[in-house]
Order: structure tokens, then C-alpha cells, then sequence
């Protein structure tokens, strides 16, 4: 079984400005409790009780995104019986982006590439994040990804999905991994509603799979019940073979413990989808 959507920091080896930045409350809560290592052991100690037995490592902010590439092809290599693949930040609108993408290219553990497009509605405004899907070289970048094999992690709000697909509909051979199920923000029930009818835009798109990750950001006090809905909608409008499990831990150790999560989502995925659900997919899709 695999985690298709964590992160691992060691705060001596690469500088991490978010989690450098003490009291700074985060659209996802207060990230205090996690500004410390959180290292490859703990990982596994938090996931392989569950089956996990290799996972998808996600860019999580560093200031310079080929040290954590690096760092993280750096534990992979020491850690010969755990498989991981990582996908990496790089700004697909930079002048030098086919640089960038060689040196990533070059270790050997690099999938795809991650650069979000919407965080939370509030953060977004701050720091202009969705005038990405306006800027001609972000739709050019998308097409260098997939023509070099490689996928994209999308992450967004629901109020972009229909005019991010538009983008995507055009970059139709790269493979794009739909971050934290689109980052459902308002549970209301009409807020659900809303976003289930944005997320059709995207699940047209036979490139695009979505990740069962990060669904206690919105919702910190969660309960089993709260992710059927959202969880459910996933899995009819992409069925289980477009579907993965991903704990986005630690940011998500903030709102329970491994266990309790995994449980979640496993009593709320049919029996006969948890094969593709917790592993088939994401082997697929990142080729481990």
C-alpha cells in the first residue's frame, strides 16, 4: 500500500521559510506543533502499522526547492527497503525552466512537479497565486512537463476548478494528481454542493486523478462522517482506478494521529476499491 501525498523536513539540512516563521497562523491552523523534524522514521512508524510500505514525497516550501530534492533523493538512497518518489517545486513560468527540469530530472526519484495554484481563498489574495492560470508560459510549462514524462500535482480551490480544467483541456498529455480532493473549504452543505459541481470539470479530464489527502485542514475537528460526502463524491465522479490515499502528514498530525485518519478513510472506501484506492493508483500514476 502506498501514501500518495506526505512530507518529510529536516530543519538543519534545508530551510523551510514557513516553518521557520514562529506565530505565524497558517490558512490550514497553526503550524507551531509541527515546525521540528519530522523525519523519514516517524513516518513509518506512524504509517507502516497500517500496510503502507512505500509513499510519494510532496515539495512543502522550502526556500530552494533542488536542496529538498536533493535532501529527499538523499533519503530515499539510504533507505533502500522504503520505495518513494517525490515531486518537486519549480515555477513553470521561469525563462529557465528546461534547466531546472534536467537538474531535477537528474534524480532519480523526481515523478512530478507541484506548483499551487490556490490555497485557501484568504492566502490566495495575498499572494496572487491564481494568476497562474492566465499566464501563457504556466500553460507552456504544463506542456514541458508531460512531454518530458512527467506529471503535475494540481492544488486549488474549488472556485478554480472550471477555469483551471479550461487550461488543462490543453496540456491534455500531462498527467495532473488532483491535490487534497480540490480543497473542499466551505462543509456547509451548499458549499459541498458547489464544490461537487466544480469538481465534474476536472474529472472530464481523463489525465486527471484525485487524491483522498488533506481533508482535515478545512475542518479540524473532524469527525468519520464529515469525509463520506467528500470521499464518496471522489470516488463517483472519478471511480477508484483515478483515486489515491494520501495522509498529508504532518500537516494533517495536527488534527489527529495517523491511525485515526487511515481508519476514516478505509471504512469510508468501498472493499473492493481499497486496492486501487491505497496503492494500484498511486503505483500507476508515479510508477513506483
Amino acid at each position: 500500500m502506498i501514501d500518495a501525498h506526505h512530507h518529510l523536513w529536516d530543519l538543519s539540512a534545508v530551510h523551510y521559510p514557513w516553518l521557520a516563521a514562529k506565530g505565524a497562523t497558517r490558512f490550514f491552523g497553526d503550524p507551531t506543533p509541527i515546525q521540528r523534524n519530522y523525519l523519514l522514521s516517524e513516518f513509518c512508524k506512524d504509517a507502516a502499522p497500517h500496510g503502507i510500505s512505500g509513499s510519494v514525497h510532496i515539495q512543502v516550501g522550502a526556500q530552494d526547492a533542488l536542496a529538498e530534492a536533493t535532501w529527499v533523493q538523499g533519503v530515499s538512497d539510504a533507505t533502500a527497503d522504503w520505495p518513494m518518489a517525490q515531486v518537486v517545486f519549480c515555477d513553470l513560468t521561469a525563462p529557465d525552466l528546461a534547466r531546472q527540469l534536467d537538474q531535477f530530472q537528474a534524480l532519480s526519484t523526481v515523478r512530478g512537479v507541484r506548483q499551487i495554484v490556490g490555497r485557501a481563498p484568504g492566502e490566495d489574495a495575498r499572494t496572487g497565486t491564481n494568476a497562474l492560470l492566465d499566464d501563457p508560459a504556466f500553460l507552456a510549462g504544463l506542456r514541458e512537463v508531460g512531454a518530458r514524462g512527467l506529471s503535475f500535482d494540481l492544488q486549488l480551490i474549488p472556485e478554480l476548478m472550471e477555469k483551471t480544467a479550461q487550461v488543462l483541456a490543453k496540456a491534455e498529455e500531462t498527467p495532473v494528481a488532483l491535490c487534497h480532493a480540490g480543497s473542499p473549504h466551505d462543509r456547509s452543505p451548499d458549499g459541498l454542493r458547489s464544490w461537487s459541481g466544480q469538481l465534474r470539470a476536472l474529472a472530464d479530464l481523463p489525465q486527471v486523478v484525485c487524491k483522498l489527502s488533506g481533508l482535515g485542514m478545512f475542518q479540524h475537528n473532524w469527525r468519520e462522517a464529515d469525509f463520506r460526502p467528500i470521499i464518496e463524491t471522489c470516488l463517483d465522479q472519478f471511480g477508484a482506478s483515478r483515486c489515491m490515499f494520501g495522509s498529508n502528514f504532518p500537516v494533517d498530525s495536527l488534527y489527529s494521529d495517523y491511525s485515526t485518519l487511515f481508519a476514516a478513510h478505509r471504512n469510508l472506501v468501498p472493499e473492493p476499491d481499497r486496492g486501487d484506492v491505497f496503492g494500484a493508483t498511486a503505483q500507476r500514476f508515479y510508477q513506483l
